[in-house]
């Protein structure tokens, strides 16, 4: 396998071509850990793909092939966007693609103007900035298919102090840039994959996220997933469910499930029974307006608290964005409530822990049209925001894969796809509070000095541009 060989030459077309399809071949494998965790450390070979894909005698050139690279990843991975948009999906996922395009260019660049070792620092800082950047920033921010997704959450929140899903894909591609150096180069490439993870893996073990000593049990949490169910089933439904789990006190139903406020129906099963409900509807401002709300019906069968959205769907009619994010001081802890998509974002998550959220509550609109493989994409996000945080996470969706997950980010019970009907019951224990990881400092900081060295190869490309013309009319 020569072309494993790294070379101080730039990449000839076979190289680079063989070299696409090794990070792509290992993106797709290592996207298969929901079934196969080990799997997930083959990101590691993605990564590693890609920072050979910038050595090309070109940043044209570099850009193009990261583009197919993105594309190759991107698009079978979210072919259910076909499904919702049609046609469009399409540019959907060039939009993903253009980002992997754009670190290969980039880096490129970086590699030609100031040599392998100078830009050896670059590459990690760029790789976080540009990934910070498009899952969080922009108006078409998807943070899905990041790196730390695919990775066992135990490497993710690691110890006392986590690294976050946007430090760990700093990490690897700090080893895989490092690695084709001479001073690092005394192992062979497959001996410094195996060396490294399992490194990691039993560092995570020696420092475990979820500490007894420092949590208090809750009563059960139980939501049931339902597809826009017409109202008068509810009650009955939540009735099958209290039979069941009887020492329940807080129940939960998923976004959407509602399509206005509260019904009296519902007030009168929680003033019936003293629960606590927790369901997702329309908080309506005019006739076709309105909010995206997770309505907290308390014993008293009132309204205690609601939540809005805070970054309703692009191209969706998803309701205003919330004006406020709030807290919901229960009588157990502090409860963060953030809906469906807005877990996918820390931004949105981040504030609920700054406010002392001890566990999140997600309802969730999972539309079973959008398919399996959506739903277990989805499904991976909540175990990362746990272990990133420290705290548990309950999150409930219309039609799977609804989840309650601990503080360390193990799955403690989970419900099948689609699953009409089915009840997810859990028992979470919550910590005094959760943290942000390290990270939250970090990839702001790579986003502007990769605005910085991006400007700087631009502002010299462009002198040196004029200088030539200046030369050619002299």
């Amino acid at each position: 396998m020569d072309f494993l060989k790294s070379s101080a030459e730039p990449l000839g077309w076979k190289k680079s071509f063989l070299w696409v399809a090794f990070a792509v071949g290992c993106f797709h494998l290592a996207y298969t850990s929901l079934k196969f965790p080990a799997a997930g450390l083959l990101i590691f070979g993605y990564a590693f793909g890609l920072v050979q894909l910038t050595n090309q005698p070109s940043v044209k050139r570099a850009f193009y092939f990261g583009l197919t690279t993105g594309f190759l990843c991107g698009a079978p991975q979210l072919f259910f966007f076909w499904k919702i948009f049609s046609v469009a999906a399409i540019v959907l996922w060039l939009v993903f693609a253009f980002w992997i395009g754009l670190f290969t260019a980039i880096s490129c660049g970086c590699i030609l103007r100031w040599g392998k070792i100078r830009a050896m620092w670059f590459l990690p800082i760029i790789w976080t900035g540009l990934e910070y950047f498009r899952s969080e920033l922009y108006y078409l921010k998807f943070s899905w298919l990041n790196i730390g997704y695919a990775l066992p959450v135990k490497l993710i929140g690691l110890g006392s102090y986590p690294i976050g899903m946007y430090g760990a894909g700093f990490l690897i591609f700090a080893i895989c840039t490092a690695y084709p150096f001479k001073f690092l180069n005394k192992i062979k490439l497959f001996e410094w994959f195996l060396v490294v993870p399992i490194s990691l893996i039993i560092v995570a073990l020696l420092f475990p996220t979820d500490s007894k000593s420092r949590h208090q049990s809750i009563p059960p949490i139980v939501g049931i997933q339902m597809e826009f169910p017409p109202a008068g089933v509810l009650p009955k439904a939540l009735n099958n469910a209290l039979k069941k789990n009887p020492d329940a006190q807080i129940f939960v139903l998923s976004e959407y499930t509602l399509d206005g406020a509260v019904p009296d129906s519902l007030k009168e099963w929680c003033r019936e029974h003293s629960r606590f409900l927790i369901v997702g509807g329309k908080d309506f401002v005019t006739n076709d307006i309105y909010y995206n709300t997770a309505f907290v019906v308390g014993t008293n069968g009132e309204v205690v608290f609601k939540q809005v959205k805070s970054v309703p769907i692009q191209f969706f009619h998803d309701g205003l964005p919330a004006p406020k994010q709030e807290v919901w001081n229960s009588p157990w802890g502090k409860i963060g409530i953030c809906i469906c998509y807005d877990l996918s974002y820390t931004r949105v998550t981040d504030e609920l822990v700054r406010q002392g959220a001890q566990l999140l509550i997600v309802p969730t609109m999972d539309v079973a049209e959008w398919g399996k493989h959506q739903h277990e994409l989805h499904s991976r996000v909540a175990p990362v925001r746990a272990a990133e945080y420290g705290i548990p996470i309950f999150r409930l969706a219309s039609s799977g894969i609804s989840q309650a997950i601990g503080s360390g980010g193990n799955v403690i019970a989970q419900t099948a796809f689609p699953g009409n009907g089915d009840v997810l019951a859990a028992k979470l224990r919550l910590p005094m509070r959760g943290s942000l990881p390290l990270d939250r400092w970090l990839a702001p900081v790579c986003v502007g000095m990769t605005g910085i060295v991006t400007a700087a190869l631009l502002f010299m490309a462009w002198k040196e541009k004029n200088t030539k013309l200046k030369k050619v009319k002299a």
